[in-house]
Formats: structure tokens, sequence, C-alpha cells
């Protein structure tokens, strides 16, 4: 399959594959998959099989709810086809697609599943899933996904993981995790439902835990109603509250640059790097909640978190070779303490607030999770403080430049055009060259990095841990100590006497060592980098979400590759053709 250029713009108008229903405070995600609305050519996606262009709308619409719709207190996902609610991936879509296609694919989908996790536990939207018909493989593991499970007991619907016996493959977006780790399903009753083809109905699915209760057709749109209001009675949600549009994405992507209002990447393809710049704000903080509401989608914090989310997902899909990521900041300290401040004071009391702050950790744990090595480079004019710093701390080295480079070299500059509408200019910035710089710029400040409430602990790893708690896993009393030191500016040989960086070059040294790390990381294998820094970066303990991407990254990377599943002859190739698939033996 040759791939496409992926774009993960959408928004109701224009979705293929399901339609949001409203119904006061549910609403209901209701699946009806064009079966001719692939994103490649080449397979029929039947019976509400799913590919990434259905993942795209279902995260799509994931974030309007919350965003959109804080009204909205239960979502109720559902099957639109008669007797059927999901197939789960589809077969020849995974057959014919190269592997580092299924690998994002797959990671996609389940970072939108834990999406919906996360909105059941922090947006007071809890989802439960309508089984109006048989879920398979993938369907079963999106019903997983939601807090409760209600599956119509008709004599033939049922609930399964058939990937083992029928693909010679593994539920691979979460479901053998899921099942026992969220769902306690005793796990002899787990080997034999992943090994059972037909799946589990009715009274067995509830008896072994696999789903919450069933109900049969005349009586299963009125107990998904009612367990919906349940749900919808104990939420937090506000009451009259109103939304806010999340508006297209103001991005030009021009050659080797891809920019955005916030966020920018310049790609070397020569060298297979990307540089991206993430810019602070570049005006005051709101005077008021209210002026923030007003703002909505060009609020700083949100801009700048969709901005970078987009990217990521385009990085990683379409620029498979390149490898390396150097993140940088621009802007001003001051201003964006200023922006975290707000997010910590209203946070907990303002629903759009508190979904900014989730929002932004889970754009964070993308990033954690994305095949690539990181590099974050700390220079003059940058604004690593606060929750910027965390983009820092998510990277597997940070440099940060101990001075200031020769006075005949140029400083950093911001860009500080807006894309599509260009922002006001303030009166009161330095200019060089006609272009803004970033406040401090003109004075030629050294780098500095300020750590502040948000490293340690609100914005949480997937494996429950701040990551400067990850950093200094085996040293806890030097995390409480880092404690003393939040609020005022850390230069570079105090952060690295702090272990904050790994390496503090000056002016004299700093070119060639950042040079040289990133041709040295050029020259090694991708596969064994990725290998390497999914192992490297999630110190500590095993959470359901660590084992998740631990496993999937595991399994993915050898099941997909080996004969009995992926080769000419093996049960993933041969699905569908009445063939039986001949298997090695061996066990390796």
């Amino acid at each position: 399959m040759s791939q496409p250029e992926v774009s993960f713009d959408t928004e109701p108008g224009r979705y293929r594959h399901l339609r949001l229903e409203f119904d006061g405070e549910i609403a209901r995600i209701v699946l009806r998959v064009d079966e001719s609305g692939g994103l490649v050519p080449g397979y029929e996606l039947k019976l509400n099989s799913y590919d990434l262009g259905v993942d795209i709308e279902l995260y799509d619409a994931v974030q309007r709810l919350r965003f959109e719709h804080p009204e909205v207190r239960a979502v109720v996902v559902t099957g639109g086809l008669e007797k059927v609610f999901c197939a789960g991936a589809n077969i020849r879509m995974l057959a014919q697609s190269e592997h580092s296609w299924k690998v994002n694919f797959c990671k996609f989908t389940n970072e939108t599943r834990n999406g919906i996790e996360d909105a059941t536990a922090h947006s007071g939207q809890t989802y439960l899933a309508a089984v109006n018909g048989t879920a398979a493989g993938g369907g079963y593991e999106l019903a997983l996904a939601c807090d409760q499970i209600i599956l119509i007991d008709d004599g033939s619907s049922a609930v399964s993981l058939p990937e083992v016996p029928l693909l010679a493959v593994l539920p691979g977006t979460g479901g053998l995790t899921r099942v026992v780790d969220k769902r306690g399903v005793r796990k002899d009753l787990a080997d034999v439902f992943a090994t059972r083809s037909e799946g589990v109905r009715g009274r067995t699915a509830v008896e072994w835990r696999l789903v919450d209760e069933t109900a049969p057709r005349s009586r299963f749109a009125e107990t998904v109603r009612q367990r919906a209001a349940e749900a919808a009675a104990r939420s937090t949600r506000p009451a009259g509250a109103e939304g806010i549009a999340l508006p297209p994405l103001r991005r030009s992507q021009t050659g080797d640059t891809i920019a955005y209002s916030t966020v920018r990447a310049e790609l070397d393809r020569a060298n297979g790097l990307v540089e991206i710049t993430v810019h602070g704000p570049r005006h005051d903080v709101p005077e008021s909640l209210e002026r923030i509401h007003e703002l909505g989608a060009d609020f700083w914090p949100l801009a700048m978190t969709r901005e970078l989310d987009d990217l990521i997902l385009r990085l990683r899909t379409n620029e498979l070779e390149l490898g390396t990521w150097v993140l940088r900041t621009e802007g001003d300290v001051d201003r964006v303490l200023a922006f975290e401040r707000v997010l910590a004071e209203h946070g907990r009391a303002d629903w759009l607030v508190n979904e900014i702050r989730h929002y932004f950790k889970r754009t964070l744990k993308r990033l954690d999770v994305t095949s690539r090595s990181l590099i974050a480079l700390i220079e003059p004019g940058g604004c690593f403080a606060g929750p910027l710093l965390e983009l820092a701390l998510a990277c597997d080295r940070q440099y940060m430049l101990d001075g200031l480079l020769q006075e005949d070299e140029p400083a950093r500059i911001a860009l500080t055009a807006n894309i599509g509408e260009p922002e006001p200019e303030e009166k009161d910035e330095p200019k060089r060259g006609g272009i803004a710089l970033a406040p401090g710029d003109g004075e030629r400040e050294p780098a500095r990095i300020v750590l502040t409430a948000s490293n340690f602990g609100s914005f949480p790893m997937g494996n429950g841990l701040s990551r400067l708690a990850s950093r200094f896993h085996g040293d806890p009393d030097h995390v409480a100590k880092l404690h003393l030191e939040a609020g005022r500016r850390i230069d570079a040989a105090e952060a690295l006497e702090l272990g904050l960086v790994t390496f503090a070059p000056d002016d004299l040294d700093w070119e060639d060592e950042v040079r040289i790390a990133l041709e040295e990381r050029a020259s090694l294998s991708p596969d064994a980098l990725t290998a390497m820094e999914a192992n490297l970066r999630f110190a500590g303990p095993e959470t359901m979400e660590t084992k998740i991407f631990a496993r999937l990254t595991a399994w993915q990377n050898w099941i997909f590759n080996r004969p009995n599943a992926a080769g000419p002859e093996g049960a993933l190739r041969l699905y569908g053709t009445g063939r039986r698939a001949t298997f090695d033996r061996r066990r390796v």
C-alpha cells in the first residue's frame, strides 16, 4: 500500500463514518461506517470496520464534545447498523499496509481510546458502550474504553477478541490489557475468551465481567437511556455552560516548513531531523475568566496545544525518515508563568481551563510515546518555564547553552508572524532588522529555566509520575529538594548541577557538541533507538497505560513481521480466502 499524505483536519459536517446526536445532557456517537470511504484504495469498510480515517473522526468527535459541548454529561457509543456494533480494524487494510502504517494506526487508535477514558475521569463526560450487535476485535476494544458496557441479548450478539485464532496477531489497542487490568477478568477466563473466535454472549459475558449487563432487544434502548441518565446525574459538568468553537487550524505548509501561529517546524530532510519551535505568548494574560472564554481557541495555551498536537500527528504519520526532533522555545518567561498561574487558579473551578490543562497533558503524553529521538536545545531568548519546561523534560536529552554566543553571532529571533491573520505587534517589543525579538533578546540575557508546580505532577506521564519523578526515579529525595528551587530562574551551570539538563556547553563548544550529537543520532539504527527510547522514558511503576503502549510496541514490532501472520501463507494475508494459514511451529 502506498502511504498517502494524511491530514487530521475534520469537523462534524465532513464526517463520513459517524454522526453526533444530542439529547440535552446526553450525546450519542453513532458508528455507521461508509464501506467505500477507506482512506486508501484496496479495501471496503464492511460491518463497521475501521481504518485511520474513521479514527480521525472519532478523535475529533471526542475533542469537540469536551470543548464545544460542556452541557453533555454522558456519551453513548453505539452502532448504526443492524446487529453490528463494530467489527474492529479492517483486516484487508492491515494485510496490505506497510509495517510503519500499522504501528502509527494502532498507536493513534489507542491514544483516542485513552482520550475517551480521560474524558470519563476528568471531564465529567462518562462514556457508555451500547453494544447493539456483534463487537469484535477493535470494536470490543472501543467498548472496553467506555466506563460501562451494555450488550444486547438477542441470542446472536457477542463480544470477542478473535485476533489470535483467526489472524495470528493480538488485540493490540489495549484489548488484552483492559480485559484483565480494567475489567478484572480472571486470567484463565481471559485465556479462553481470547482463543474463542466466536466470542461470548449474554449471561456468560456478564458472569465473566466482559460486559456490565445485558438487555433484551425490547428493553435495550430504554436500559441504555436509563444508564446514561444515571451517569449524567453523577457528573460534575457545570449546568448552563456555553462551549467554545474549535475552528480549523491556520497552518501554512510550504517546502520544508510547517508553520502555525505559535508553533513552527523546519524539516531538514538531508540530515533526517526536524527543528520544532514553540513560541510563548506574545500578549499579556487575559484580565478575566470571561475574557478567556471570549478568546476560546485563540487563548494561547489552547492555541499552542492544538497546533503542537496537530504537528506531532502530521510528523509522526507523514515524515517517517525525520528520526530526530529538536525542540526549542522562544518568548517571554514571565508571560509563560503568568499564563500558568491562570491555569492553576481556575483549573479546578472552570470547565474550559480544566479541559485545556488536560489537553496539554494528553499532548505531552503523545510526545512521550512518539518513536522519535527528542533533543531539547535551551538557548537565550527561550522560555522553557513551567508547562513549557515539560517539553524539555519529555526529551531524551537536554542541551543548555552556558552563557551567550559570541558577540559577532546573531541572537536567535522569535518569529511573530501569525499564519493567516497577523496579530498586531506590541509597541514595546524590541526590533532587529524589522523582526520582533523574543523579550529579553535585546539585552542578550543567558538562557535560564524555571521550575514551577507544573513540573511536579500537574501533567503526569502514562506511568502516573511527573517527568521529574521519572527522571530521578532512583533518587526521590532529589525531587523533594527541587521543590525548593521552584519559582526562580536557573542558569545553565546550576541546571547541570541539579541534573535538569544533560549537558551545558559554553559558546566555544555549543555548535560542535550539538552537531556531533545530532550526527551520532542519525548514524544509529532507528529500530534500536525506538526500542531504547521506549524503555528509558517510562521509569518506575507500570500502569494500564504504560502496559498497553509497551506491549503494543513489542507485539507490533515482532508479530507483524513474523511469517505466521504477515507472510505469504500467514493468517492475516489469507483471512477470507478459505485457505488455512501455514504456521512455523517453533516457539522463539
